[in-house]
């Protein structure tokens, strides 16, 4: 019998076991735990006089970039940073469906859901032609067109799924969509009287241009509750319309690929659920309590998921990007603004 001290390799199994087991969740929580922090940071900063402007969303890109730029983003969170930004965004937009009907779709009018759709499109052609003219990067300019002409920055993540952007490109997205998106918010409302705009007319036009959802909403109701009502109901039409324009981007990427094994036609299950929601959404009335939360944890992890991407920009890698880019989410932004006001002045 010896009576030297066990070692590791002579504890029992049982203690082995305990200490291993679910490596992969465990590997994962340092990372989910750094994002969420940084998620707060961007929702206490929210409430601080002179960034109420910014959604926490935003606030928590520029959070991720500062800490990930200036001390370093752990070589052990990373495995949750990506959890957060592909599973948690993922869910978040199939969670969006619960904030749309096919009635408030309805609500507009034909002739609403006409510019829309047309602005959507031209918009969408425009950004990523006039991209490739100038020479910007074909992923991020598809980032930024969808991002201009869907719903901001949950359309550029949405679109990223199956364009494959790089992280920096992304961010760079988000960053230029933000800046013009937060312009037309302040400045559309004071334009509308030089434009002969009554409330429904401004209400089409601030929802068929302007880019995030927020920004849609704050500049709708400072022109009246029709105008707000109006935009918010055109805005949520271009959020619907986010599925299959998510599917044809599939369809033209797998049509540009040489793997054979790209043949078949992507269907990404976040796109399906998305309808699906949807639907149900049109279907079942929804105790107004649950609705509120459901949309409380969408936007916490589309925040969490853009602060992870923050996590992994590298500002040096923005800054390569030049100026071009930035000129494109512009261009595109003006193009925007003035198709869509002329389809609501013709219609």
């Amino acid at each position: 019998m010896s009576f030297l001290p066990a070692t590791a390799n002579d504890l029992p199994n049982s203690l082995s076991i305990g200490r291993s087991a679910n490596p992969a969740l465990t590997s994962i929580w340092p990372g989910i735990v750094l994002v969420a922090m940084i998620t707060c940071v961007a929702y206490s900063a929210h409430g601080l006089s002179g960034l109420t402007l910014f959604s926490p969303m935003i606030l928590a890109v520029v959070a991720g970039i500062t800490f990930s730029n200036v001390l370093g983003t752990p070589a052990h969170a990373k495995a949750g940073i990506a959890f957060s930004q592909k599973r948690l965004l993922r869910f978040a937009i199939v969670l969006l469906g619960f904030q749309l009907t096919l009635g408030q779709v309805a609500g507009i009018g034909l002739s609403g859901v006409g510019i829309v759709a047309a602005t959507l499109g031209a918009t969408f052609l425009f950004t990523v032609t006039l991209g490739r003219l100038i020479g910007v990067d074909r992923k991020l300019a598809q980032l930024i067109a969808a991002g201009t002409s869907i719903c901001g920055a949950s359309a550029i993540v949405a679109t990223n799924i199956v364009t494959d952007a790089r992280d920096e490109d992304v961010t760079y997205a988000v960053a230029a969509i933000t800046l013009f998106g937060t312009v037309a918010m302040l400045g559309f409302p004071l334009l509308s009287p030089l434009f002969g705009l009554d409330q429904h007319a401004f209400g089409l036009w601030a929802g068929a241009s302007i880019h995030e959802v927020a920004q849609v909403i704050g500049a709708g109701f400072q022109n009246g509750t029709l105008a707000g009502e109006t935009a918010t109901v055109a805005k949520l039409t271009r959020v619907t319309m986010l599925a299959p324009m998510v599917i044809a981007l599939g369809l033209m990427a797998r049509r540009g690929s040489n793997d054979a094994s790209a043949a078949k036609p992507p269907m990404p299950w976040f796109v399906v659920a998305f309808v699906a929601v949807v639907a149900l959404n049109s279907l079942v009335t929804i105790p107004q309590q649950v609705h509120s939360a459901i949309a409380l944890a969408a936007q916490v992890m589309l925040t969490m998921g853009l602060a992870a991407m923050g996590l992994q920009a590298d500002i040096s890698e923005l800054h390569s990007r030049g100026l071009r880019p930035l000129m494109l989410a512009f261009s595109a932004f003006i193009f925007i603004a003035a198709f869509s006001l002329a389809l609501v002045k013709l219609v």
